[in-house]
């Protein structure tokens, strides 16, 4: 009952906004193994879909709305080079992944495609990505179907030196 409630919660409402507590990284090293709820230092943007954290990883899901856009947004990164890689897998059908640096998550113009759209195969994901100033990165995942779904895990952003 309480994701569902949650569920509709985050569906009305659109967004999970980032804390004003939240300071600028370096680092990112998530598993999402303890998250019940996406944390408070990042921010989900699902449209119509749902797009949560559960069994231990985040979960996009279109329900019964393909053709959202939905982004799973980090905390703001320091300005810096920096290598991110994650898991990210489907549950079959057409997906894409694309990314992106964002300024305000709350202010779509401000988001900035990084990497171009790539089909979700299964696959490690690694990108080289350069920030010229503080920013967020931006996860954009496209489903095309009913009830398909993608799943992220082990998010892992380290700065180079």
């Amino acid at each position: 009952m309480r994701k569902i409630l949650l569920a509709g919660i985050l569906t009305l409402g659109g967004f999970v906004t980032a804390s004003a507590q939240c300071t600028s990284v370096t680092t990112i090293t998530e598993n999402f193994d303890s998250w019940k709820d996406i944390s408070k230092c990042w921010t989900a943007q699902q449209g119509k879909a749902m797009l949560y954290a559960n069994d231990k990883r985040i979960i996009f899901y279109s329900m019964s709305s393909p053709g959202e856009n939905m982004y799973l947004i980090t905390p703001k990164i320091k300005a810096g080079t920096y290598t991110l890689s994650f898991d990210i897998s489907d549950n079959g059908g057409e997906t894409t992944l694309e990314m992106f640096s964002i300024n305000n998550p709350s202010d779509s113009k401000s988001y900035v495609s990084i990497a171009n759209p790539s089909k979700i195969t299964g696959d490690k994901k690694t990108f080289d990505i350069y920030l010229k100033k503080d920013s967020s990165l931006g996860l954009k995942v496209l489903l095309n179907g009913v009830h398909q779904a993608v799943y992220v895990d082990n998010f892992s952003l380290k700065q180079k030196k």
